[in-house]
């Protein structure tokens, strides 16, 4: 037996998911006739109260086509150091786009407004201009932290001041609507486009949709088309996002719980901070004298358990659909076995 606890990325379409997909009525989407994908894409719009949406093969892509729209060529964007967006995306911004990036430190990616209003440049002939400013809900390398909605108007405020944009990372932001209890339709408006992935612990296969003003949509699919993600009967697809908008997300509840139950068992041990396990991420925080987090991951993949290894001394732990109650029993005796030394 095997928990995999690497990413709410490895689940596997449920047997209702597979039927949604076996029926889809499809079409060829780059000439805007899937009928699951417009279908998807308005359901998504009208949830988080924007005009439009956009389908698209990732969230990496999703990202990097809403910073796209509000940027020019030597722009920047400004966003929290550990943000997805630079971390992970392979340097997309800039590669594709010749978009600049500036970065600010935040408390485990929870977003400060005045600290992005600090940091903001007009742009003149000797300087290079901010654009857009990028923030994360919920923060990924902040452990599944949910940004205060405070926040997150503040942050509007900055934007609307200084006459630029704002886009999300909301690869998980129906964990923080779970979380917190924000409407989806609350979040929508406090940015200009954001970026929800199905993939992840809503447990579609393949998937984001790019959320924006439909002003936006014609330019937003032909930069998709440029990163090659124009797809035909991608439908199929789609129909799995529907279902696991519909049939998923109030279970993330469930997710929640199962990585509370398991930081719980590893908190009296040190190794992790309950305050900041909100979500459905619980990150462990090994000592300086014990194994790295790479010998650590290793000896819980060898004991039945997968994790992954963020940084030298912190692992990453991911509840979603494809665990149990009883994964989280077998995953919290091999962890804290571990952390016990």
């Amino acid at each position: 037996m095997t928990v995999d606890l690497r990413s709410d990325t490895v689940t596997r379409p449920t047997p209702g998911m597979r039927e949604a997909m076996a029926n889809a009525e499809v079409g060829d989407d780059v000439y805007g006739e899937d009928p699951e994908i417009n279908a998807l894409e308005a359901e998504v719009a009208a949830l988080f109260g924007h005009e439009a949406a956009l389908f698209v093969p990732t969230g990496t892509m999703g990202n990097q086509i809403g910073v796209a729209l509000h940027a020019q060529p030597g722009d920047e964007v400004l966003c929290d150091v550990g943000a997805h967006l630079l971390a992970y995306e392979r340097g997309g911004s800039a590669a594709f786009f010749g978009i600049t990036s500036r970065t600010i430190v935040s408390p485990d990616g929870i977003c400060v407004p005045d600290a992005y209003a600090a940091h903001v440049r007009e742009g003149d002939w000797h300087t290079v201009g901010t654009a857009v400013l990028q923030v994360e809900n919920t923060h990924n390398r902040g452990g599944g932290r949910v940004q205060p909605l405070e926040a997150l108007r503040g942050l509007r405020k900055v934007a609307d001041d200084s006459g630029i944009a704002v886009h999300c990372d909301g690869a998980r932001i129906w964990n923080a609507h779970i979380a917190s209890g924000v409407p989806l339709s609350e979040y929508g408006p406090l940015f200009d486009t954001v970026s929800v992935c199905l993939s992840k612990g809503l447990g579609a296969p393949v998937g984001s949709v790019l959320v924006l003003p439909a002003r936006l949509k014609a330019r937003a699919r032909i930069l998709r088309g440029r990163m090659g993600g124009g797809m035909r009967q991608a439908g199929v697809l789609a129909a799995a996002g529907r279902y696991a908008i519909k049939n998923h997300l109030a279970g993330l509840a469930d997710d929640h719980a199962r990585a509370r139950r398991l930081a719980e068992a590893l908190e009296p041990y040190g190794v992790v901070d309950l305050a900041q396990v909100e979500t459905n991420l619980v990150m462990i925080n090994l000592s300086q004298s014990g194994p790295d987090s790479a010998a650590f991951a290793k000896a819980a993949a060898d004991a039945g358990v997968l994790v992954s290894a963020m940084d030298p001394r912190r692992v990453r732990l991911v509840t979603h659909l494809d665990v149990s109650d009883d994964d989280i029993e077998v995953a919290a005796k091999v962890l804290t076995g571990l952390v016990a030394g």
